[in-house]
């Protein structure tokens, strides 16, 4: 469905011309609408999220298929940075756990919530800056999707709208692996996955500050369905997806 007929099928007809103009301008269809169909669940999204995009729906699955390819049973879930809480919804409606979710950002931990609650999972939502976390609880299912689009890079005009701290990274776009990294390495269960959303050509880089943290880890990076770089996953087992 085009992003016209969007918003001929969700906006008021009283309200279609301003959304247009919108559309025009470059302003996220998504945004206008109001919601995005993610992974079977309807996720409302505003400007203070990112919008939940195919590639994040490809980590979703792949982790889901990763952990039974391990034979990993993932009862304690983290996931960081979870905006409009796409991720950890759609994981707890697939998976039987327990899922604590962070993100800095407290309007986002609120539509995390409301999200949450009109797909009828319960989910752990708190606001939490990745630098001060802390616990001794173990998990078998870390995920996370940072911002890795290295600063200064250029990106799609429509990006503009949506919020610049959950797209662009220092360090090349590798500063949050290293912060997450080095914060979870000892909250790992002994049976463990680790997945990221990655920028494409960022897979060796990410490889090599894992070895750092985790030296005897075994990691994989997969592609997207665009053929780029997408996905690392990390394991104390051999991973054959």
């Amino acid at each position: 469905m085009s992003d016209l007929e969007l918003i001929k099928k969700f906006v008021a007809p009283d309200e279609q011309e301003e959304a247009i103009k919108k559309l025009n301008a470059g302003y996220p269809v998504q945004y206008i609408i109001g919601n995005v169909d993610f992974y079977g669940s309807i996720i409302n999204v505003d400007n203070n999220v990112l919008i939940p995009r195919f590639e994040t729906e490809f980590l979703v699955d792949k982790t889901i298929k990763c952990l039974k390819s391990l034979n990993i049973r993932a009862l304690n879930v983290l996931e960081i940075g979870t905006g409009s809480g796409c991720i950890a919804i759609s994981l707890k409606k697939n998976l039987d756990c327990e899922i604590d979710a962070i993100d800095i950002n407290k309007n986002a931990i609120k539509i995390a919530s409301e999200n949450a609650r009109n797909n009828q999972v319960d989910i752990n939502f708190q606001v939490l800056d990745i630098h001060y976390f802390q616990t001794d609880k173990k998990y078998d299912l870390i995920i996370s999707n940072p911002p890795y689009v290295p600063l200064g890079s250029k990106v799609d005009v429509k990006i503009k709208y949506e919020p610049q701290d959950a797209i662009y990274a220092a360090q090349n776009g590798l500063y949050f692996y290293n912060i997450i990294l080095g914060k979870i390495k000892n909250n790992l269960n002994n049976d463990y996955l680790i997945a990221f959303e990655i920028g494409d050509k960022q897979g060796e880089l990410i490889k090599k500050i894992v070895h750092y943290y985790l030296p005897f880890a075994h990691i994989k990076v997969e592609r997207d369905l665009n053929n780029y770089e997408r996905y690392v996953f990390i394991s104390n087992k051999q991973i054959l997806i």
